[in-house]
């Protein structure tokens, strides 16, 4: 297990989040190698010391942390089997994506297959926060291995958050689900107090004003509020789609463990609505659209 601080840290995914953490990490010093399915993505890396290469393989050659940041789980499964020929024994595996609890059991065991040290770690934030290095990191893993990947969690974060000592466990994924299904109905419920107000002919200011500084006033929802009643919906700082996707498996954890989610199924179909209304790669906040029949309401 490398002691220094300085690493080797291999990136598969550079989306929104993985891009952003990718920076944070050559920031920091780390020798970053990035993969993403779509190259041209990518590409930009190059600019901030980052070497930008074609394979999964090719990104993970010789690495001390691999750090997945991906779609789904299934997603991440199929790219570490591609990765798979150069995993090197030992490595630590960082998986920050937002998954299934069912899909962080099949990458534990894809790490124990391959003697990888494996840490459940998805992050909160989006892209401004994960620009700026100041998610907060939610890790479970063993505790022999955290001098290792804790640079990582030092570069990318402000603040880890450890819930276990067991990665396949899953309780940094649960915590995160649950955090989850918090900002997607507030999101939602963002989307529709606007709507409400623009039918019934209500100045939006005039209901923020109701609010605040009371217990009903929050800054999360003014942040994602002025995003749509200033237009400024791109570049998402958490799109639409993938809204749609966490909120599906929320409902999904769930139901697997006896609770009906009611807020959070309404929430995944209205992100779909806004989706297929063209709003798919806007902020989540976008979900607005899906008040109204047609997409420019």
């Amino acid at each position: 297990m490398v002691m220094a601080d300085k690493l080797t840290v291999g990136v598969l995914g550079t989306g929104i989040m993985g891009a952003a953490m990718t920076r944070s990490l050559r920031r920091a010093g780390h020798t970053v190698r990035a993969w993403n399915r779509t190259r041209a993505k990518a590409e930009p890396l190059a600019a901030d010391g980052v070497h930008v290469v074609g394979t999964p393989a090719e990104a993970v050659r010789d690495a001390d942390v691999v750090l997945t940041m991906l779609y789904d789980g299934d997603t991440v499964l199929e790219t570490m089997r591609e990765a798979a020929p150069e995993l090197r024994a030992g490595a630590v595996w960082v998986q920050s994506t937002t998954a299934g609890i069912d899909s962080i059991a099949d990458m534990a065991g894809f790490a124990d297959r391959h003697d990888l040290v494996f840490y459940d770690a998805p992050v909160l934030g989006t892209r401004q926060p994960a620009e700026a290095g100041r998610l907060t990191v939610l890790a479970a893993g063993p505790r022999d291995g955290r001098r290792t990947v804790e640079p990582v969690f030092d570069a990318v974060g402000v603040r880890t958050l450890w819930t276990g000592d067991n990665g396949a466990a899953g309780s940094a994924t649960r915590l995160k689900l649950v955090a989850n299904s918090w900002v997607l109905a507030v999101t939602a419920a963002t989307g529709e107090v606007l709507a409400l107000a623009k039918v019934l002919d209500v100045d939006p200011e005039d209901f923020l004003g109701l609010i605040d500084g009371g217990p009903l006033d929050m800054g999360y929802l003014r942040a994602k509020a002025a995003l749509v009643l200033d237009g400024r919906l791109t570049p998402a700082q958490f799109a639409v789609t993938t809204a749609e996707k966490d909120a599906r498996l929320i409902v999904g954890a769930g139901a697997d463990h006896g609770a009906r989610l009611d807020v959070a199924a309404a929430a995944a179909e209205r992100f779909a609505r806004a989706a297929a209304q063209g709003h798919g790669g806007e902020d989540m906040v976008a979900a607005y659209f899906a008040s109204f029949d047609k997409p420019d309401a």
